[in-house]
């Protein structure tokens, strides 16, 4: 009768030190999927204001001045890295690799953005720490005095956003996309140099990316062939630049580009 009344006495406690527990862990795992939540709206946020600034971009093919554009899309992109900064605010202590999921999306997306502007103004690839650079944010905070009546002081803190490897390697790969479709509409425009040197920016951005081949991370290796789909595109309209340039109308130069890259497109998808 003892050890049976040991044995209830044990269910008892374990029921109640589950029922204790178990509001506790409710409320964890509810503020962590809250958060979650937060932060895939905001990275769609990124997501859509990077791809409003990469449609901006591509308007330099066709005025001659690309400066004003280029300075619009700098307001556009600050917009963008003050809601990385609310991204950085979410993930203040918190274990980042839990949260990465939910904002990748809009992280390489701006990345993208960011590469194609400085590519457009300095002919170069933008490196992961002047992107990081960019992403310190200042925060003010209020430290509140109990019994005091005095204004509660400002604290102002730093917060930092640090764009991954993958993320930014992930972007870089997506920005080969545009420029190929940057390349095109130059043609279109009658700049028949931009195609040349889109193709040799192209072609260092490829044999970076195949000395990484399956070491780094998978969807890396999955951009490979998107990555060489572009440029395969590109130095096919440098090819019918040199070859046929002479005999076909700069008018017409953009419309048989379309029409090649018609014929390749059916293997985008595939990985």
């Amino acid at each position: 009768c003892r050890s049976r009344g040991c044995e209830e006495e044990g269910k008892h406690f374990s029921a109640s030190l589950t029922d204790f527990l178990f509001p506790v862990f409710q409320q964890e795992l509810d503020t962590k999927h809250d958060k979650y939540e937060r932060l895939v709206k905001i990275s769609r946020d990124v997501t859509i204001e990077s791809k409003r600034t990469i449609f901006l971009l591509h308007r330099v093919t066709s005025v001659p001045d690309a400066e004003d554009i280029l300075n619009e899309a700098d307001v556009k992109l600050d917009g963008v890295r003050q809601k990385i900064g609310l991204i950085a605010e979410e993930l203040r202590g918190e274990d980042i690799h839990q949260f990465h999921r939910a904002f990748t999306p809009g992280i390489q997306e701006y990345v993208e953005a960011v590469s194609f502007q400085h590519y457009i103004r300095h002919h170069s690839l933008i490196s992961l720490e002047e992107i990081n650079a960019r992403l310190v944010f200042m925060r003010t905070e209020t430290h509140e005095h109990k019994g005091s009546c005095e204004a509660p002081p400002l604290s102002a803190q730093v917060l930092t956003f640090q764009v991954t490897p993958s993320d930014y390697l992930l972007g870089v790969a997506d920005l080969t996309g545009e420029l190929m479709r940057m390349c095109i509409s130059s043609v279109g425009n009658g700049d028949i140099n931009t195609p040349f040197r889109l193709s040799q920016f192209l072609r260092q951005i490829h044999d970076g990316f195949s000395y990484i081949g399956n070491t780094g991370p998978y969807e890396v290796s999955k951009k490979l062939h998107t990555l060489r789909q572009s440029l395969g595109k590109v130095e096919d309209a440098c090819y019918t630049l040199r070859v046929r340039g002479s005999e076909i109308p700069k008018h017409m130069l953009a419309d048989v580009f379309s029409s090649r890259t018609t014929l390749i497109d059916p293997d985008e998808g595939v990985v």
